[in-house]
């Protein structure tokens, strides 16, 4: 049996506002295993956010318990137990692409040529060698996203949290930079958790699909995938493939028509 690295239990967030509670999730239950890409779809509004940053410790619960390589989410975000990519790059202006990739390892006390070597890597990981003295803006909006990304994996954490990262990208974009993170994937063996709101994108890269329904935001399904670890974009054409989108998308129907 593989390793439990994330696990949810019970687990339910209720927002105060100031016209009313809003129950943002409600009795998750969730194990995701070592290695794992899963990616969470569902709705607007659904929770799949509110999720991703309960799991980062950005959110606190009102009820159940999360655990991040059997470590609260509290603990494990001050043992920088994972790196988080949001949805805009947020890369500093006024720092080179290799400034923003040494911040973290800054913050953390690395040396400077450990600095410099770890720039290095994942630069050479998300296909930007030779990019580190440029500025953002000198950079594409799928480049800059690279860049975050290298950044999150700068201090090597075992766990990679992305929340729709390339969710402003047109789709010829898109589609690379998902053979790109597939790639990544493979060569690191991380484990990815994922927002997204494309049924192509969260079949395409995942080895498990978590369906949420409209708020409250509850877990309605979780589908396996069967496709091959090594798959290119061709694989969107096969029957193996539209078979699990076809899942997906009636899971979703159906969450919407629950109301």
């Amino acid at each position: 049996m593989n390793e439990s690295v994330i696990s949810a239990n019970d687990l339910s967030l209720t927002f105060e506002t100031n016209d009313g509670p809003v129950h943002a999730l409600q009795d998750i239950n969730l194990d995701i295993e070592k290695g794992e890409f899963v990616s969470f779809i569902g709705p607007s509004g659904c929770g799949k956010t509110t999720l991703l940053r309960v799991i980062a410790d950005l959110e606190t619960p009102t009820k159940g318990v999360v655990k991040v390589n059997d470590m609260s989410a509290s603990q494990a975000r001050m043992e920088r137990a994972y790196g988080y990519v949001f949805q805009a790059a947020g890369l500093y202006p006024w720092r080179t692409i290799g400034g923003n990739i040494k911040l973290p390892l800054e913050i953390m006390g690395y040396d400077k040529l450990e600095q410099k070597e770890r720039v290095t890597q994942v630069l050479e990981l998300v296909e930007l060698s030779g990019f580190d003295k440029k500025f953002p803006w000198q950079l594409s909006g799928g480049m800059q996203q690279r860049a975050s990304i290298a950044r999150a994996l700068a201090f090597d954490a075992d766990i990679l949290l992305m929340d729709e990262p390339f969710g402003a990208l047109d789709e010829i974009v898109r589609d690379h930079l998902n053979e790109q993170l597939l790639k990544l994937w493979a060569t690191t063996k991380k484990t990815i958790g994922f927002v997204t709101h494309s049924i192509p994108e969260a079949v395409f890269l995942s080895s498990k699909i978590v369906v949420m329904s409209p708020r409250p935001g509850r877990i309605s399904k979780i589908i396996n995938s069967n496709l091959p670890s090594d798959r290119t974009l061709e694989i969107r054409d096969s029957k193996e493939f539209l078979d699990i989108a076809s899942q997906v998308r009636d899971e979703l129907r159906k969450g919407s028509s629950d109301e």
